[in-house]
């Protein structure tokens, strides 16, 4: 399994500050990243400081595609795990995704599902989960995730029902997921 390290993560929001400097000098005021600044993104294991400049960069049409690779290396530990920052990048993924006019916003729909369909309990009934995810004691991230789904309930049924997404956008499976991560999770029934 690939892992991807701190170092690597901060590397590469460092090439992505590197390549779009006028990103990291732009005061932005959007909605969609209010509250952005007041996390404190260094003290989450793993998560670079230039989080919030890459959020940013979401919204430029230039940056946009390379801050969204940049992201979703940064948001995955692996294949088969988030990171400690999923959740806290969460409400503001799901706001830049209403957004209909951004670059990225399929991009940032996908990542959506991806947080959502790995933030769901392990059945620890089944070996190969099991094996592939860990157990969920050992991955706090994914409660973390639940319960930020759970708190921005309201903005992704808005974006579920956006009637300004192209067709297509979300499939019925992905809306499936996405719809299942709102719903209370407790532990795996035996």
């Amino acid at each position: 399994m690939c892992v991807i390290d701190a170092a690597a993560k901060e590397a590469a929001v460092a090439r992505f500050l590197r390549a779009y400097p006028h990103i990291e000098r732009a005061e932005c005021d959007h909605p969609a990243l209010t509250g952005c600044a007041d996390v404190a993104w260094t003290r989450i294991p793993g998560c670079p400081a230039g989080m919030p400049v890459l959020l940013r960069g979401l919204l430029d049409q230039a940056a946009g595609p390379e801050a969204l690779r940049v992201l979703d290396n940064v948001l995955m530990n692996s294949v088969f795990h988030v990171s400690a920052a999923m959740s806290a990048a969460l409400p503001f993924v799901i706001r830049l995704a209403a957004l209909p006019g951004i670059a990225v916003r399929s991009g940032l729909v996908d990542l959506l599902v991806v947080a959502a369909e790995l933030s769901q309990p392990v059945d620890t009934d089944s070996e190969l989960q099991v094996r592939l995810l860990g157990d969920d004691c050992d991955h706090p991230e994914r409660e973390e995730c639940r319960a930020a789904f759970a708190a921005h309930a309201s903005a992704l049924r808005a974006l579920l029902e956006d009637e300004t997404l192209p067709g297509g956008l979300i499939s019925a499976d992905d809306r499936e997921c996405l719809l299942k991560a709102l719903e209370p999770q407790g532990p795996p029934l035996p």
